[in-house]
């Protein structure tokens, strides 16, 4: 399994960003799908995440500006974010949670996100 993960970039403090995470397969073979963030030093943190049934959940952080959703067709994880603040400035990463172990087994590369003030 295979994760691809895009969509980071320079934004300015308000703006937006959308990230993507491309699975090599169908991304209901894991029991979830997940957004995860690091910041040089920082634990990694659980941002947003959406279960194979379509359940979300957020950090209490991101609440209300961000959101995941999924395209089953195109085995894609989309993150949203909006009214981005410097705080959120980090590597994101996605990674897929395993049905059998309920760990997130599988991890993509890193997309860095930069909010400028």
């Amino acid at each position: 399994v295979q994760l691809q993960a895009s969509g980071g970039g320079l934004v300015q403090a308000g703006g937006s960003l959308r990230l993507s995470c491309a699975a090599s397969g169908s991304i209901l073979n894991f029991y979830a799908v997940g957004w995860h963030r690091q910041v040089a030093g920082k634990q990694r943190e659980l941002v947003a995440s959406i279960s194979r049934a379509g359940r979300t959940r957020y950090a209490d952080s991101v609440k209300g500006r961000i959101t995941i959703s999924r395209d089953n067709a195109r085995n894609t994880v989309y993150l949203q974010m909006n009214n981005l603040k410097p705080e959120d400035t980090a590597v994101y990463y996605c990674a897929a949670q395993s049905i059998m172990s309920g760990e997130y087994a599988y991890w993509g590369q890193g997309t860095e996100v930069t909010v400028s003030s």
